[in-house]
């Protein structure tokens, strides 16, 4: 399953699994930030 995601979601499974379960994870794309999963 790992190897189907992009680099980006990679890294953010990779970020959210080291983080508290309370925190949100903001991806800043270009101007924008962006929030994935079970932080949207």
């Amino acid at each position: 399953m790992q190897d189907a995601l992009t680099p980006m979601m990679q890294q953010y499974q990779r970020l959210r699994k080291s983080i508290p379960p309370d925190t949100l994870l903001l991806f800043r794309l270009g101007d924008f930030y962006e929030m994935f999963f079970e932080d949207a």
